[in-house]
Formats: structure tokens, sequence, C-alpha cells
């Protein structure tokens, strides 16, 4: 069972919350927040958003918050939604912008990059295997995972050939599968 936003200023200042979290990668805290927290979406709703969110240009975590603002409020919710998911970490990289601009030579700046860089990929690999988990039934899909990961993070193959060469043929997979439902 889902809830909803009491307002469209719910949303806006939900999304903002989750944009000054994300260092690097929102979309973990966003399916915490949405999903375990709020409860606006259920796991399979996310992931489901989330595919669809993947597949449209721009970056994933801001098409998915103007979905989930659209879905509760519409057009004012996809606004709201957007705005809290932008504006405050616009000024803030712009800030840090400046900064940088006078600390990029120091030590410190290097160090704490890559203690973020580690961070956030350890954010994005516990969000997959959470999201993993709602797609138990399609084995071939671990298997495919499991090549991927080798392939690209063992293997340091291209992931542009690694999509092609197991991408293509996982989506006709699970087109397949769906429509046999």
């Amino acid at each position: 069972m889902t809830e909803a936003p009491r307002s469209v200023s719910d949303l806006f200042w939900t999304f903002t919350r989750m944009a000054l979290q994300g260092f690097g990668g929102v979309l973990p805290i966003a399916e915490r927040v949405l999903v375990h927290g709020r409860r606006w979406m259920t796991p399979k709703d996310f992931v489901e958003a989330l595919a669809i969110a993947q597949t449209l240009p721009g970056p994933n975590i801001v098409n998915l918050s103007l979905m989930v603002g659209d879905r509760f409020f519409g057009p004012r919710g996809a606004a709201a939604a957007f705005a809290g998911m932008m504006l405050f970490p616009a000024i803030i990289v712009l800030i840090l912008t400046v900064i940088y601009q006078f600390t990029a030579e120091l030590e410190m700046t290097r160090r704490i990059l890559l203690g973020m860089s580690a961070v956030s990929v350890g954010m994005i690999a516990g969000m997959g295997l959470r999201l993993a988990r709602t797609q138990g039934h399609f084995r071939a899909g671990w298997l495919i995972g499991a090549a991927v990961f080798l392939l690209v993070a063992i293997l340091h193959k291209p992931l542009g050939m690694v999509l092609i060469a197991l991408g293509l043929p996982a989506v006709g997979l699970r087109w397949w599968q769906l429509r046999r439902l």
C-alpha cells in the first residue's frame, strides 16, 4: 500500500532533502526515501519508473523526479519535484566551483574527491542489490548481471560493447518472458 505527498510543498522539500544528501548519486537515496521512508512507491513501482527514466534523455534522477511529481500533482507536481531536485544543488555547485578554482592543486582536495567517489560507488551498488531483489523471478537476469560485472569490472571491457552484447539479448529475453505471462 502506497501513500501520497501531503502537498506540492511536501513534494518539493522531500526532493530537496534527497538532492542535498546525494554526493555523486541521488538514486540510492531516492529509492530509500520514496520506497522505504515516505512509501510513495512500492519497490516494483520504483524499478518500473527507473527503467522508464533511464530510457529518456537526461539524468535518470531528474526524469524520475518529474514522473513522481506528475504522478501525484500533475504538471505542478512535476515542476515542484524538479525544482526541489535542482535548485539548492545548483547553488551549491556554483559555490563549490569557485572554491575548487582555488584548491584544485591541493592534495587534500584530491583525497576528498577520491573518498566521495568511493562512497558513491558503494551507495549505487547497495541500491542495485536492493532493487535486484524485486527481479528474483528473472533468473537469467542474475546470470546476465554477473556476466556484465565480470566483463566490465574484472576484464575491463568497454561498456558500450557489453551493452550491445548482453543488454540487447537481455531486453529481448525479458520481453519474451513478460509476453508469456
